[in-house]
């Protein structure tokens, strides 16, 4: 018989740290590839029970392209619980107002919806600009 093996839990020094560029990028395969690296399903010994992901630092969450009229027609609708409380927002507002909340909202999309999402989305870090104060962490780039 053959022994299933999973991988060790890493430590938070431990974690990978990677920087993404969203400057022209789509922004539905900038959030493919920065969920699959929250979760680790980038690495070899990827288990979905064990949280191996890395830390994702995303710059220039303001230059994100959006494909098609989708700057103007899509709507982020939030609900505050209260009749008549719906609000629908376009696109273009969202990103004016808070340029993060378009990725956070995509990549958040894209995790399962359990406990460990809520975990994976604090090792999220979107930035509207170029600057971010992670230089320390020496974080790689990942390739989108």
């Amino acid at each position: 018989m053959t022994k299933t093996t999973l991988p060790e839990l890493p430590e938070n020094n431990s974690r990978k740290w990677y920087i993404v560029d969203a400057a022209d990028k789509p922004l539905g395969r900038l959030a493919v590839k920065v969920a699959n690296a929250l979760r680790g399903k980038d690495r070899a010994d990827y288990a979905p029970s064990v949280d191996t992901g890395a830390f994702v630092i995303v710059i220039n969450a303001q230059k994100v392209a959006l494909t098609g009229k989708k700057n103007e027609q899509k709507q982020y609708v939030d609900f505050t619980g209260w009749r008549g409380g719906q609000t629908k927002t376009p696109a273009s507002v969202v990103r004016e107002r808070n340029p993060e909340r378009l990725i956070e909202h995509a990549v958040w999309g894209m995790l399962p919806k359990n406990n460990t999402a809520d975990i994976r989305m604090t090792r999220l870090k979107i930035y509207a600009g170029a600057e971010h104060p992670h230089a320390a962490q020496k974080p790689e780039p990942l390739s989108i």
